[in-house]
């Protein structure tokens, strides 16, 4: 179904922001004018939260977890027999390495156009697809997350995994396995947001800022939150991956706990879905097989589950990072750039673009725009996680010299060698619960 007039209402909305400065600048009396249009803006947003899902959606895609793994299809559950300390620390380095790869080169690119990034690569005399980090930025001087200087993600500046909130919530989830253990509960989770995040972006922000009035955790990702079906729950996906390797089951279970604190719907199911991927990329030797693999753990008929097997279906066909971009923006062109799905498709894309080769898989990846420091992270975990730190190209892991930098309060620095014992710890301690 096509968004009802949505180009006609961006066009209207923006008259009226324009006009209203011209009459205010002039000395005009622009009360008459914009109060009505004010009153009616309001009952609008009243009207469409108190929109109900279709009742296909309601009966599709439910929000517990008993529900959810009831419509499931058949899936393997479990792929490993036992845990094996020394092949999971090579993978799940490989995954970290990867993920903090991909992650690092879409930052200072997120959202830009295709034709922005050919022509700062051309600019830079760089290929496109990346097969590098960026060699400059344009805003050198920009920070994020008020503590890293754009340029301290380009080559020749970086000198650790710079500040994303991608690369912070892996770090996250581990500690609140650490601080909770690993049968936390969603309650833990808004525990740990409290303690840890300073800030938050979109859906993330709205139950944050609930949990800080009180709200419960129960209620926290539904209340006045328009983005319970965007990416933010997906980008949360790896910790729980890392540590339920080869338990695809397991790692779907652990990101519903998380996802619920701020998600619903398809928002969860994202997370679940890219969550149980990575817990199979780390017992199969293909990347697209352990995203067919997750299918098997979230709802067969929802529309997440529908948007990925069409990107599975459509793999094959896609000739490079422009025609994989078309594919997604005329399939799904009425939905937001930070949603779960589209986004999943365009991973699925990198992946299928990319096969085993680390480069490729990321640099296709960002190639294609959208939410890409988001995607590439996602696709470097689970091609890293199928390959090893073996197969992760030293010029990818050697700029960040064995540091990481988040914007957590008290938890701002962390070493790569720390991370992947620690998540070695976690991990043996959620496989002696098998």
């Amino acid at each position: 179904m096509a968004l009802p007039q949505s180009t006609e209402l961006g066009k209207w909305v923006g008259q009226l922001n324009d006009w209203m400065y011209q009459a205010h600048d002039q000395g005009a009396n622009i009360n008459p004018a914009i109060k009505p249009v004010l009153a009616a803006l309001r009952r609008a947003v009243k009207t469409l939260r108190a929109a109900r899902p279709r009742a296909a959606i309601v009966a599709n895609e439910p929000n517990a977890l008993a529900a959810i793994r009831a419509r499931r299809p058949v899936g393997p559950r479990r792929l490993w027999e036992r845990f094996d300390p020394k092949l999971y620390a090579e993978k799940v380095r490989g995954a970290y390495l990867a993920r903090a790869a991909g992650c690092t080169l879409g930052a200072i690119v997120e959202f830009n156009s295709i034709e922005q990034m050919e022509h700062q690569a051309a600019y830079a005399k760089q290929p496109m697809p990346p097969t590098d980090y960026w060699a400059f930025t344009n805003t050198p001087w920009n920070t994020r997350y008020n503590l890293s200087p754009c340029e301290d993600y380009t080559r020749g500046r970086m000198n650790h995994v710079p500040v994303d909130d991608d690369m912070t919530y892996t770090l996250l989830g581990l500690l609140i396995m650490e601080d909770h253990g690993v049968d936390f509960t969603t309650a833990d989770v808004g525990k740990a947001w409290l303690k840890y995040l300073p800030m938050a972006c979109t859906a993330e922000h709205v139950a944050l800022e609930n949990l800080k009035k009180g709200v419960s955790w129960k209620q926290a990702g539904e209340k006045d939150n328009p983005y319970v079906e965007w990416i933010g729950a997906d980008i949360r996906s790896d910790p729980w991956g890392y540590a339920a390797p080869g338990w695809p089951e397991k790692a779907a279970e652990l990101a519903y706990r998380d996802a619920y604190i701020s998600h619903r719907f398809g928002g969860v199911y994202g997370e679940m879905y890219f969550s149980a991927a990575i817990a199979a990329a780390f017992a199969v030797d293909d990347p697209m097989r352990a995203c067919e693999i997750a299918l098997s753990e979230i709802p067969r008929r929802c529309r997440v589950a529908e948007g990925i097997r069409w990107g599975l279906n459509t793999a094959d066909k896609v000739k490079d990072y422009r025609h994989a971009r078309q594919l997604v923006d005329e399939k799904f062109h009425d939905m937001s750039g930070v949603h779960t799905i589209n986004n999943a498709c365009l991973t699925i894309f990198g992946l299928a673009l990319g096969g085993r080769d680390v480069t490729k898989v990321i640099g296709n990846t960002v190639a294609m725009g959208l939410d890409n420091d988001c995607t590439a992270a996602t696709a470097g975990s689970i091609v890293g996680a199928a390959v090893g730190a073996k197969g992760v190209p030293a010029h990818w892991v050697k700029p960040f010299k064995g540091k990481i930098r988040t914007y957590m309060i008290g938890r701002e620095w962390f070493t790569i060698d720390d991370v992947v014992a620690r998540f070695g710890q976690v991990a043996a301690k959620v496989w002696a619960t098998a």
